[in-house]
């Protein structure tokens, strides 16, 4: 996440599982043994939850996203999932919580009484109860998670990467401001693009009736 930040040749991110399995959650044997679980640093649990890289980033999820796996697709901007991935917060089952940021992320992203059984019972949902309520933007068929991510990712990438960066961060924060906040927090959050070399690339592209060349500057 450090580096998708420091480097202005990464436009986007996509985060994906292997073996066919996103994130199952945390190892119990390891909590039990060692009382807690996950990478906790400045960007919080699992080096993205509190604080994600200022780029858009796309979860591809397989399998299972469950508990603090979960919590990570739920950090992130845009959601690909295969049709027979599951999804949900099972801590309540072991007297857990999610402390990754799926308490206050979910309810946000789907209807308050969806999330609240979701976060209550504990169960697993399947990806197209996460699309029905938006969660999840596009269904992929099993073992195509990644490839269908890659595509979203491509389309995005036909636009301005400053901007999507930009424009990823300000809807993040947006959810913490009032309107009229909104109007003077957006705009030093929105100068880096507005002032950058791909703005006037932007417009001499559309101007020439062609096709843009970013350069992340």
């Amino acid at each position: 996440m450090d580096l998708a930040d420091a480097d202005p040749d990464i436009f986007l991110v996509i985060i994906t599982g292997a073996g066919g399995v996103f994130c199952a959650g945390a190892d119990l044997k390891a909590v039990a043994a060692k009382g807690a679980s996950g990478a906790v640093g400045e960007r919080g649990p699992f080096g993205i939850c509190a604080r994600p890289p200022a780029k858009p980033v796309i979860a591809a999820v397989e399998g299972f996203a469950l508990g603090g796996g979960f919590e990570i697709v739920l950090a992130c901007d845009l959601v690909v999932a295969a049709s027979d991935a599951q999804m949900g917060l099972p801590e309540v089952k072991r007297n857990l919580l999610p402390m990754g940021g799926g308490l206050f992320r979910l309810s946000r992203r789907i209807p308050y009484h969806q999330a609240m059984e979701v976060a209550l019972s504990g169960a697993r949902y399947p990806a197209s109860y996460f699309h029905t309520h938006g969660l999840v933007n596009r269904l992929a068929p099993p073992g195509q998670a990644l490839e269908a991510a890659l595509a979203l990712a491509n389309e995005l990438l036909e636009n301005g990467p400053t901007a999507l960066a930009a424009a990823a961060v300000i809807m993040r924060r947006s959810l913490e401001w009032s309107d009229e906040a909104a109007w003077a927090q957006q705009r030093p959050l929105a100068a880096g693009a507005l002032n950058s070399e791909d703005r006037a690339e932007g417009i001499r592209a559309f101007l020439e009736k062609r096709r843009a060349h970013w350069t992340g500057r």
